[in-house]
């Protein structure tokens, strides 16, 4: 089996978002403030860089960053998400589900557990995980790199409310804060 590179790969998933087959070619059917996409030639490192904030009694988190790359604002996609994220040893991503988005996680490098509905196993660097709209996903890693793509705008909202732009003062969310973002949210993201 012939191996594909990640950049060929996120190419093919920009190309079917956009080439959606329920998606209208007829100029007339198409919103008349639609915001054209915009194309993106980004490098690692280019996009919304973001730097996620502790919560206020869970005591000191492992220092998580993550790029907004492709999503309403960065490009003006109406179809997709896509990003990246690097998780510190000890990092996790808490037991969540999405309700009206399919997943797909790409570890570029290094080893994670996974569990993903009733499944569990250790996964290693250029694994792909699927994950279906409403199936709940735990993560805990080692030093991991990965990318991110969601078939349809929300949670880059979420991440945005939950995280400051690398460089601004990164001020601890309350608890009371945090509950009302996941309360905004829950049409994106579902924490247990």
């Amino acid at each position: 089996m012939r191996s594909v590179s990640l950049p060929t790969l996120f190419c093919l998933i920009l190309f079917c978002a956009y080439h959606h087959p329920t998606a209208s070619a007829d100029p007339a059917n198409q919103p008349t403030n639609a915001v054209k996409p915009t194309p993106l030639i980004l490098e690692k490192n280019d996009g919304e860089r973001r730097a996620w904030r502790d919560i206020e009694g869970l005591g000191p988190q492992p220092e998580m960053r993550f790029i907004l790359k492709v999503d309403p604002q960065n490009g003006a996609s109406s179809h997709l998400v896509f990003g990246t994220e690097d998780m510190a040893p000890g990092g996790k991503i808490e037991m969540h589900k999405h309700p009206d988005s399919d997943e797909i996680l790409f570890l570029e490098n290094g080893t994670a557990r996974v569990s993903l509905g009733d499944s569990s196993r250790d996964v290693h660097g250029e694994a792909t995980v699927f994950i279906p709209a409403n199936t709940w996903i735990f993560a805990g890693s080692e030093v991991i790199h990965f990318a991110f793509i969601f078939s349809a705008p929300g949670l880059e909202e979420f991440m945005r409310a939950e995280s400051v732009r690398e460089g601004e003062r990164n001020i601890p969310l309350s608890k009371a804060e945090d509950e009302e973002i996941m309360k905004k949210h829950l049409d994106a993201v579902i924490y247990k």
